[in-house]
């Protein structure tokens, strides 16, 4: 295997501990409180609350991850060992696990607040990675 392809699978792989984290911490968090309802979260709640960032966190990765996992897939079944592709993958693993750490630390119902940015960075690096797939595909 090239030291290419062995890159994105490890960015890849590192990905998914990232969303194991970050459901493990969701769920953690939100156990300890008083009466936690399993699959319910106090509606109350808002992002002065780390319970209601923590689960916000989770599931806006969830809510990202089709397209990310589904590029990614496709790229390691067209056999795409592209350094470009590569990065694209580390540019956007990075941007998530920055996103999570602010998602995590700052609390604000500004927008856009700090975490937007690197959202907007992972958002870029795939619509790239979807770019090279698609003239791959041409």
């Amino acid at each position: 295997m090239n030291e290419v392809a062995y890159s994105g699978y490890i960015a890849f792989y590192l990905y998914l501990v990232m969303l194991l984290i970050q459901w493990i911490v969701a769920t953690f968090s939100k156990s300890k409180q008083p009466d936690a309802v399993p699959g319910k979260i106090n509606e109350n709640l808002s992002h002065d609350s780390f319970v209601f960032r923590a689960h916000r966190t989770f599931h806006n990765t969830l809510e990202n991850s089709a397209l990310f996992v589904g590029t990614v897939l496709l790229a390691f079944v067209l056999n795409v060992q592209s350094p470009i592709f590569a990065i694209f993958i580390w540019t956007y693993l990075i941007a998530r696990i920055v996103h999570m750490v602010l998602y995590y630390v700052i609390a604000t119902e500004k927008n856009p607040s700090p975490r937007t940015y690197f959202f907007l960075i992972g958002v870029v690096a795939n619509i790239a990675m979807l770019v090279i797939l698609g003239l791959r595909l041409i």
